[in-house]
């Protein structure tokens, strides 16, 4: 009981705001819930023929799990990506509007059945 109670005491400041905020959760389930994919796959990148091919598994998968955090019809929106094929010479400006947050593309390519 006695390392319970410090640890509540060395984490105050954090507590505090979970009290100020009933937005925050103490619990970090959402989290871990969106994360998983990449644990499992780590043991399959394992096997990947290079560096570069795990980062493009991993950049892949957080492609898909962006898109569907946020609720847009996957294949349609993928499709929507590699129509633009975005790259890492664009700039900021010329990204945003394929991002899944910008509120084109969520109009666009969000799922109707919720």
């Amino acid at each position: 009981m006695k390392k319970a109670v410090t640890s509540i005491r060395n984490r105050r400041e954090y507590l505090i705001t979970y009290l100020e905020d009933g937005r925050c959760s103490l619990s970090n389930n959402l989290s871990g819930n969106f994360i998983r994919p990449v644990t499992v796959g780590r043991k399959n990148w394992l096997f990947s023929d290079t560096p570069y091919g795990a980062a493009a598994n991993l950049l892949y998968l957080t492609i898909v799990e962006m898109a569907k955090a946020y609720g847009l019809n996957l294949y349609e929106y993928l499709k929507f990506l590699l129509e633009h094929r975005p790259s890492n010479k664009m700039s900021d400006s010329e990204l945003a509007p394929l991002t899944p947050w910008n509120e084109t593309v969520q109009k666009l390519f969000k799922n109707k059945i919720e």
